[in-house]
């Protein structure tokens, strides 16, 4: 199901928060769970995991992670003002550390001329690192923005952590 270097990435990640005594969760939209999913994939990930939450529709966001409705009519469910706000909400969520975001629009539809198919959203944030957001404009299909999505994810917490 996943190529080895994203297992490989995902193993990384395992060994960087363990070390650092970290415990994650994330807040997903358009990934829908896969970055979970890779997680959890990988043999004692219990150890530096806490959850993983889908948040696809704006109500879910709103309602599980704490976005401000305001945030979401001013700046749209795809910003870097939500992704902050899907973190800081996931974050304060069972006992994780460290939380981190992606919100964005995979296609084939629900793009526009300021957000075409492709823009994804990520926050970064804990209780020990500076809160970081990111906006990548990814290619392809709708199963290789979400990959790409993954991948993103993964290399900002592993540089957070490094």
């Amino acid at each position: 199901m996943f190529s080895p270097e994203l297992k490989a990435l995902s193993e990384d990640i395992g060994k960087l928060l363990t070390s650092r005594q970290q415990v994650l969760t994330l807040a997903e939209s358009c990934t829908g769970g896969l970055a979970a999913a890779l997680i959890t994939n990988s043999a004692g990930s219990s150890a530096w995991f806490d959850s993983g939450l889908v948040t696809y529709s704006n109500q879910a966001k709103e309602d599980l992670l704490k976005v401000q409705k305001k945030t979401l009519e001013k700046y749209g469910a795809v910003s870097e003002e939500v992704a902050m706000e899907m973190a800081i909400g996931a974050l304060q969520q069972g006992r994780a550390t460290i939380a981190t975001s992606v919100t964005g629009i995979a296609g084939p539809g629900g793009g526009s001329a300021s957000k075409p198919v492709g823009t994804v959203c990520f926050a970064w944030t804990s209780e020990t690192f500076a809160s970081k957001s990111k906006t990548y404009l990814f290619q392809g299909n709708r199963e290789q923005i979400r990959e790409q999505s993954v991948i993103a994810l993964l290399m900002g917490l592993k540089d957070l952590l490094s």
